[in-house]
């Protein structure tokens, strides 16, 4: 699996620059690495951007990078029995989320809720791909 870490930031930055969400982002640089196309997990991500849908809730980060590893994880509705597995992978990556940057919510990271800003969109867009990335190359190893 072709994991380029610091390739994938790039684009994933790239895409943030050109207006998508932290969410489509990170799930757009991430995607193929799930069998996903880029333009369905964009149209897939769309709601989850500024704390799903602008509610200042999760990160779109986390969100965009959940779903990639969900996708990939799954064996689909004729066997839903990976359910505990990407639950597991799940919490670890919003986990690592929270310990790097002491808070999952979009309004406590940047700042609105009347605390210091704690991260940058760019910023957990960063980690978002870093944390989805370690996540689906653990899931190779343990394979």
């Amino acid at each position: 699996m072709d994991i380029d870490v610091e390739r994938r930031v790039a684009h994933a930055l790239e895409l943030h620059e050109r207006g998508f969400n932290c969410a489509q982002c990170v799930a757009c640089a991430t995607c193929d690495l799930a069998g996903l196309d880029e333009k369905a997990a964009f149209r897939l991500a769309e709601g989850f951007g500024g704390g799903m849908g602008g509610f200042t809730e999760t990160c779109g980060a986390i969100s965009g990078g959940i779903m990639v590893m969900g996708y990939r994880m799954s064996k689909g509705p004729d066997g839903p029995i990976t359910k505990k597995s990407t639950y597991a992978r799940a919490k670890q990556l919003v986990e690592d989320f929270q310990k790097k940057n002491g808070s999952t919510l979009c309004g406590v990271l940047r700042g609105e809720t009347g605390g210091p800003k704690l991260r940058t969109c760019d910023g957990c867009i960063e980690d978002g791909v870093r944390l989805a990335l370690a996540q689906m190359a653990d899931i190779d190893a343990t394979a």
